[in-house]
């Protein structure tokens, strides 16, 4: 159990920085709320648990060769420009106030959540920094593999629901103007992230050459 609880903690602490995905769901549950935010996290975990499960089974070699991973950069910073605009572009659409019945659907917030989660910088962290660690885990105890998976998969769902509860409660607090605001700051960041996919898309192209 001490196993499992410590990698709880390196599960929070892996979604704790401001990223494309926490910025998604912030926007998602400033605009319809907890459970639209909710399907954001849940959509990112869908990728993270494919992730594990490709770990598991030796494949995630694969993704860490450089001629899988450049394409991936730009492939992300195109997801995350289509998320960017449109976020600017219906920023005042779409708002559901506290109280108030959600028309958008719950597929469509989970979907955005699974395009942001295959951003190369999402899968690199994976692949490369923290497929270290499950592969050791692994190679010395399958279980512990799995506990280990487990133990961070828990710290980052326990990271979203405490994220999004803050968010619910802040919304009630605010009027349809300044959510619509507050969705172009999202929708302005998650440009800015995309420029970074593209600088690292051009850097790594250069170190392949």
């Amino acid at each position: 159990m001490s196993l499992y609880f410590a990698y709880v903690m390196v599960g929070l602490a892996i979604a704790m920085p401001v990223g494309a995905i926490t910025v998604e769901m912030t926007k998602q549950g400033l605009k319809n709320g907890f459970i639209h935010g909710w399907a954001v996290g849940l959509g990112g975990m869908t990728i993270d648990i494919t992730l594990i499960i490709l770990l598991s089974t030796g494949l995630a070699s694969i993704l860490a060769l450089p001629i899988i991973q450049i394409p991936m950069w730009l492939i992300g910073a195109v997801f995350l420009l289509y998320l960017g605009y449109d976020s600017i572009k219906n920023a005042d659409k779409d708002i559901t106030l506290s109280g108030e019945r959600v028309t958008k659907s719950f597929f469509s917030s989970y979907k955005n959540g699974l395009l942001v989660a295959i951003s190369p910088g999402n899968l690199v962290f994976w692949v490369n920094v923290f497929g270290v660690v499950l592969a050791k885990n692994y190679a010395n105890d399958e279980s512990h593999f799995f506990i280990v998976a487990l133990g961070i998969l828990s710290g980052i769902l326990l990271h979203d629901i405490g994220l999004l509860s803050i968010i619910s409660i802040t919304r009630k607090a605010l009027n349809r103007n300044m959510i619509k605001w507050l969705t172009i700051v999202s929708g302005t960041l998650l440009i800015g992230f995309a420029g970074y996919f593209i600088y690292e898309f051009i850097q790594n192209v250069k170190l392949f050459l």
